[in-house]
């Protein structure tokens, strides 16, 4: 039985081959993998001995050769198939173990040039994988040093894999072969200015119990590199497994953390803000948040920028949370945590990314991709378009409202004052339904002046204006651009009230 070995990545090789020789194999190996072995007392035959032909070209040609591909293609049940193996003097080889070149760590590199990205593109190796998983049923196809001990054991047992293992092995190996090419591919069509095409790649992270509903089938994937604000890299420290509604809920709790600096606390429930403040404390972001919405926090999620401490933790103990997500804890508060058995306490990296990540939205028979809304205007005084000016308190709530209502589902209304929400209005079929909901929150919690209002739309009426005013609207935040912007700019200067326009929108469908 014959061997053919070369990889990359040498984790666990030289056990594996040393095992395959202990039961009688024959190794064939290439370049690198050969010096290693030799080094390590594994004996082996080098490629150019089985094919006749030196490696050429700096070792772009080594493998592209008939006595290695006949070796591994031949068909063993069919007599013409061996008897041409044997006119042309060609052994038969029975298992292959390659990797590929490192093509996606050498483009992650900071300043790889293209001739750099270009050597690290395996061709030999690939058609290596691809000729032994063709012929799964006569060759064993090793790609992953995870399977190097349940290769060995099965040799070991029963003389050879078993088909069950070589059609799976096989399955993984065209897997291998596949992400390598669409890494490839992805990074070149890049160069190269193409667009017209768009390739995913993402592994099975876990299986969900069903989807939004039970009748709905689900699963969780993970991107190939770890990126920050992620639930698809989070370590859960305690609590259930995670739901498909608790995955979209905490992934737009990440999205609001991600676009504060300040030590900032947010409620959620539905996706949507229910609570969120900033402090100069975590504590006393934590203690705004809870007091902005004690009723819609019950059965919400919770997500801090700061380390979560013990003081937080007692103020959450006696409140029904689903999540609790932070990018630390301190012991005390996961002591504290852990007598809530079922609660979900999520740690997640949250260091700021240099562009911001695509989202991708899947639509009957087709996929919208977009880059993540993290573009957040600071709300300045030139931005005012009406008579009265805003003052310092009213331009810092207005900056903390412009920057929570990004996130409130359309038509969407944040009711604020010192740094929190009072009030939100979320997913209304119109804008003054929005506001209407938001403002009468606020009211009943007992805030009846000096309001900031931020819609994450214009204004297409002065009806929106004239409603915040009774209930206390002292400044407005709005994008404009609605072709009656000087009605709204008209109601506001009649009724006392500083209005901003951005000049940017941030609709949450």
């Amino acid at each position: 039985m014959r061997a053919l070995v070369s990889v990359s990545d040498k984790t666990g090789l030289v056990p594996f081959v040393q095992g395959l020789c202990d039961l009688g194999w024959t190794i064939i190996a290439t370049g690198g993998t050969q010096r290693l072995l030799e080094q390590s007392g594994v004996k082996t035959v080098g490629i150019s001995e089985v094919t006749g032909f030196p490696e050429i070209l700096d070792g772009r040609v080594k493998t592209l050769h008939p006595k290695v591909h006949g070796g591994i293609l031949a068909r063993r049940e069919l007599p013409e198939h061996m008897a041409t193996l044997a006119e042309q003097g060609i052994e038969t080889i029975d298992l292959v173990c390659v990797n590929l070149y490192p093509f996606r760590q050498t483009i992650a590199k900071p300043g790889v040039s293209l001739p750099e990205a270009i050597e690290n593109i395996d061709i030999g190796g690939p058609s290596m994988v691809r000729s032994a998983a063709k012929n799964w049923r006569d060759v064993t196809i090793v790609c992953d040093p995870a399977d190097y001990d349940g290769v060995l054991e099965e040799l070991r047992a029963a003389g050879k894999t078993s088909d069950e293992t070589r059609l799976r092995l096989s399955a993984k190996a065209y897997t291998h072969t596949a992400e390598y090419d669409m890494c490839i591919a992805g990074y070149m069509r890049a160069q190269a200015g193409l667009n017209e095409k768009l390739f995913l790649e993402y592994d099975l992270k876990q299986g969900l119990r069903y989807g939004e509903n039970p009748h709905q089938a689900a699963k969780f994937y993970a991107a190939m590199q770890p990126a920050p604000y992620s639930l698809a890299f989070a370590r859960q420290i305690q609590g259930k497994e995670l739901s498909y509604n608790n995955i979209q809920d905490a992934n737009a709790a990440l999205n609001v953390l991600r676009d504060f600096d300040k030590p900032f606390c947010v409620a959620l429930k539905h996706m949507n803000p229910c609570g969120a403040a900033v402090g100069e404390t975590i504590e006393q972001a934590w203690q705004a948040a809870y007091e902005a919405d004690k009723v819609s926090i019950y059965g919400g999620i919770v997500g801090v920028n700061r380390t979560l401490t013990a003081e937080v933790a007692l103020g959450m103990k006696p409140i029904f949370l689903e999540i609790v997500i932070a990018p630390s804890f301190t012991p005390e508060a996961l002591e504290i945590l852990s007598a809530k058995k079922n609660l979900r306490v999520l740690e997640v990296p949250m260091e700021r990314e240099a562009a911001a990540p695509m989202q991708y939205v899947g639509v009957n028979g087709g996929m919208l991709a977009q880059s993540l809304d993290t573009a957040m205007e600071a709300i300045k005084p030139e931005m005012c378009v009406t008579k009265v000016k805003p003052t310092a308190a009213q331009l810092a709530d207005l900056d903390f409202g412009w920057r929570i209502v990004k996130h409130i589902k359309s038509n969407a209304i944040a009711v604020v004052r010192d740094n929190h929400t009072i009030g939100v209005g979320a997913g209304q079929t119109n804008r003054v339904g929005s506001a209407e909901i938001a403002l009468k929150q606020a009211q009943a919690a007992g805030f009846t002046e000096g309001l900031v209002l931020a819609s994450d739309g214009f204004l297409p009426f002065d009806d929106t204006v004239a409603l915040a005013a009774q209930y206390g609207v002292t400044a407005i935040v709005q994008p404009g651009g609605s072709i009656r912007d000087a009605d709204a700019i008209a109601k506001a200067d009649e009724l006392g009230i500083t209005m901003l326009f951005t000049g940017v929108r941030h609709f949450k469908h």
